[in-house]
């Protein structure tokens, strides 16, 4: 398949672990494609290797393991991309052109999606579902937030709600709607974050740190995953964004809303965020609103 699009150029090949560390110095690939199973040096540790001898290393996993332990576990030596060899047909090109533009790239098949052949990047953004909804009151930002919750959960999907102090309300909102709030956090299918805790494990320097970022967002996947048989309909919102923005951190809240973004496109999770009203006639409010699928006022 390589050798016959004109994009790309193998420049070398490795049977295991070991010549695989000796290539990269030798010939400075772009990009490495990297089985899990490697004689030698695995391909994980592989992955750990290079990644600290050149941290700009773009690594792709393509494995026969459906396992979402093996991809959390691939994923987080840096690796930006986990496909199933049975499906390489239609994700290998695909997924080569993602991370090489920038992206990640997580197989339909761990995230309850079938990918087309011919599979671009313009169509996997416009599957997206990433939206967000400008609120005059904060009991309204909980009511909405309480409205995607409740429909997620009708419709069998795990949910991540993370929350800015307001954990109490949000669940007592649930728990009037007929949610068994208690049954969904003991089978897994609601799971709670503090925006605070999250924006702790994601941060540096004051900025949301991408590799950080899909670390956190992969674990929690993948604890999605078990609670739904391996197969994850996930969806996330919450308060985060809305919280850095009511701070005045715009360019903080706008760069995690990006990473909110690319991650709803790669994993096929719907995202829903709430603001303030209070920027969303600004020149902040149409940036954040650039980073959704679509905008809701009321």
């Amino acid at each position: 398949m390589l050798a016959h699009n004109r994009r790309w150029l193998v420049v070398a090949e490795a049977a295991d672990g070991a010549a695989a560390l000796h290539h990269l110095a030798a010939d400075r690939p772009d990009l490495i494609l990297l089985d899990v199973e490697l004689s030698t040096i695995n391909g994980i540790e592989t992955a750990k290797q290079i990644r600290q001898a050149d941290p700009d290393s773009r690594i792709l996993f393509m494995s026969a393991h459906r396992s979402w332990d093996i991809a959390e576990i691939a994923l987080s030596t840096g690796a930006r991309a986990y496909i199933l060899k049975s499906d390489a047909g239609r994700e290998l090109i695909p997924s080569l052109e993602a991370v090489d533009c920038g992206g990640w790239f997580i197989s339909g098949a761990l995230v309850g999606r079938e990918r087309p052949k011919a599979s671009t990047a313009r169509a996997r953004a416009a599957t997206r579902s990433h939206e967000a909804r400008f609120c005059a009151t904060h009991q309204t930002q909980l009511d909405v937030l309480t409205d995607f919750a409740e429909s997620a959960l009708t419709d069998g999907k795990t949910m991540i709600v993370c929350t800015a102090g307001s954990r109490a309300q949000f669940e007592a909102n649930l728990h009037a709607r007929g949610i068994d709030v208690g049954l969904a956090l003991r089978r897994g299918r609601y799971i709670p974050i503090d925006v605070d805790e999250m924006l702790a494990r994601i941060m540096v320097d004051g900025a949301p740190d991408a590799a950080r970022f899909w670390k956190a967002a992969i674990s929690l996947l993948a604890r999605a995953a078990q609670a739904n048989g391996g197969h994850p309909r996930v969806a996330v919102c919450g308060e985060g964004c809305g919280k850095l923005a009511a701070r005045g951190q715009i360019e903080t809240a706008i760069r995690l809303e990006h990473l909110w973004d690319e991650f709803a496109r790669a994993c096929n999770v719907d995202v829903f965020c709430s603001y303030s009203a209070e920027v969303a006639g600004s020149e902040a409010g149409a940036r954040i609103a650039a980073e959704h699928s679509a905008v809701h006022s009321m």
